[in-house]
């Protein structure tokens, strides 16, 4: 029998220490605890499994990435069930300037937006894009069946009271905005502005697209789920090698994935799954929202085409402002025109 850290059990009666019916009682509830923790604990080889697995990438990993110079910062996130994960992101440029945050979904990471952080910084935004939990530098629990809506955005929104950062200019892209434009209709006070591009906010209506529930398949049973390859199929510009290996890094070996995989799964699709019923709440609150929201969806993203209608037609701050559907953009549109982003980004803040 192996032993876990944690369990020691008690003398069986006879042996040196014991006490007779009493040391058989200790015995057989410490076997019973042993138990437990072997079948949430180790597989049939006897490595041990989530959700008691919280990963990090080793930082080798992140060596020499192309375009991507900036430091690390880390915050500790209540992720629940008495654990504690550490959180990566990006933190440029001066401190006391408008803030800018910059959400990634999936299966991205911060790294997504080298190329509009340098240039919001440098005009004297203080730009924040975080890791979210399970991706990039950040910790990474490894059961798949660990990760939900709810706790994705209650970890996000971890972040923002420890950052303590409100007036948000939002840029939100893929999950980037399930997760911020709920936290936004629940919060809408907390943002001066939301440029929204190739995402959506699902309440479960209506019937999935077959395209969209092959992914969900794939991404949770595909043994060939490569990340760095699935950037370079929803990108109009050709990836180098680097760039590819970059969005491979997070993720040394399976267990890494777990988040990944999860994502597609977590998407409501019923009107009574809990994600809808909770972003039921959020557009109500967007339906409030009459601060500046743009969207900037783009002409090659198949997965969220005419979705910017919904937000045009809903959001109050949506009326007046120049929406259009970017050319040359795939779903991943940060790598493919990220100088139009940064464009809208600095006039709204002004």
């Amino acid at each position: 029998m192996r032993h876990l850290p944690g369990v020691a059990l008690a003398p069986a009666r006879g042996a040196p220490g014991g006490r007779g019916g009493e040391g058989v009682v200790h015995s057989l509830r410490a076997l019973a605890q042993l138990c437990v923790k072997i079948e949430w604990a180790l597989d049939g080889d006897g490595r041990r499994l989530a959700p008691l697995d919280i990963l990090r990438t080793p930082d080798d990993r992140f060596a020499d990435l192309p375009d991507y110079p900036f430091a690390p910062h880390y915050l500790d996130i209540d992720i629940g069930d008495g654990l504690t994960a550490r959180q990566h992101y990006v933190d440029e440029g001066p401190r006391d300037g408008p803030v800018i945050l910059l959400l990634h979904g999936e299966p991205s990471w911060s790294f997504l937006y080298r190329h509009m952080i340098g240039p919001l910084a440098e005009a004297g935004c203080r730009v924040l894009a975080p890791d979210l939990i399970g991706f990039g530098k950040s910790d990474k629990p490894a059961d798949i069946d660990f990760y939900t809506y709810a706790r994705h955005a209650d970890w996000l929104r971890q972040f923002l009271d420890a950052l303590d950062v409100r007036d948000i200019g939002l840029f939100c892209q893929d999950w980037g905005g399930l997760l911020g434009l709920r936290l936004a209709g629940l919060d809408p006070d907390r943002f001066a502005f939301i440029v929204a591009s190739n995402t959506f906010l699902p309440v479960g209506k209506g019937k999935p697209a077959d395209a969209f529930l092959a992914w969900r398949e794939f991404a949770r049973t595909s043994p060939d789920f490569r990340i760095g390859p699935l950037l370079q199929r929803a990108t109009v510009n050709q990836l180098t090698d680097a760039e590819t290996a970059a969005y491979d890094a997070p993720f040394p070996d399976e267990a890494h994935k777990a988040a990944a995989r999860a994502f597609p799964a977590l998407v409501p699709i019923s009107e009574d799954d809990p994600g809808a019923i909770d972003n039921v709440k959020a557009w109500q609150g967007l339906a409030r929202f009459d601060r500046p929201f743009l969207t900037l969806f783009t002409d090659q993203d198949p997965i969220t085409k005419g979705g910017d209608s919904f937000f045009q037609k809903a959001v109050p701050g949506a009326k007046g402002q120049p929406h259009r559907i970017v050319e040359g953009g795939g779903h991943f549109c940060q790598e493919d025109v990220p100088e139009v982003f940064v464009d809208a980004l600095l006039s709204l803040r002004r």
